[in-house]
């Protein structure tokens, strides 16, 4: 096996322990590691090299109760009457619900923001991608660090930004819990499957 190919071999390996996890332990992550992490999402590709994005990292005991009781109003209206029965039947076997205590247990909560507009007023291109491939080589990140992570994405996110008083060109895109996973935690076994390379992949 050529050097190349075991190099990415072993990052894939890596990669497939990765996990979605909602059970946290409430050890402390060092701020240096995440803002090492952020280092790494920052370097991603992005429209015109505009950057949209901005990661707001929050330790706070406060504020992250603030997060948890304002992402849970949400999330009850959700499973009330926003998400359809086809949603809701596709969730269930993960075991999902409006409880959302993983907000306060996590000792960081990574808030990623799109930029749609530069803090200078300039023109942002491509921003949904440019965030999205940020946030996946943050996620990537944390999972070399021994960190978990979890992608969670309450509708509206609105609420975000008024909490964590963020000026009005920032968008709410994705909220990150982080730190080490529970010893007792556990993931739905219907999270585990992942389609294989031939459903994934087409080579012409």
């Amino acid at each position: 096996m050529n050097e190349g190919l075991k190099n990415v071999s072993d990052f894939r390996e890596l990669l497939c322990r990765r996990r979605s996890i909602r059970h946290f332990s409430d050890q402390p992550v060092a701020s240096s590691l995440i803002e090492e992490v952020v280092r790494c999402a920052a370097t991603a590709p992005s429209g015109a090299n505009k950057q949209p994005w901005r990661f707001v990292c929050v330790r706070e005991p406060e504020l992250k109760k603030k997060i948890r009781m304002a992402a849970e109003v949400e999330e009850r209206e959700f499973y009330a009457s926003r998400a359809t029965e086809q949603w809701r039947d596709d969730l269930a076997p993960l075991g999902t619900d409006a409880d959302k205590s993983f907000l306060e247990v996590a000792p960081w909560l990574v808030v990623v923001f799109k930029l749609m507009k530069g803090d200078d007023g300039g023109n942002v291109y491509y921003a949904d991608e440019s965030v999205g491939i940020a946030t996946g080589m943050l996620l990537a990140a944390a999972q070399v660090a021994g960190l978990a992570t979890l992608t969670h994405t309450p509708s509206p996110m609105k609420f975000l930004g008024e909490v964590l008083g963020r000026p009005s060109n920032e968008r709410a895109y994705m909220l990150i819990p982080i730190g080490w996973p529970a010893i007792d935690g556990h993931v739905p076994v219907a999270a585990l499957c992942k389609k294989p390379l031939r459903e994934v992949m087409v080579k012409l």
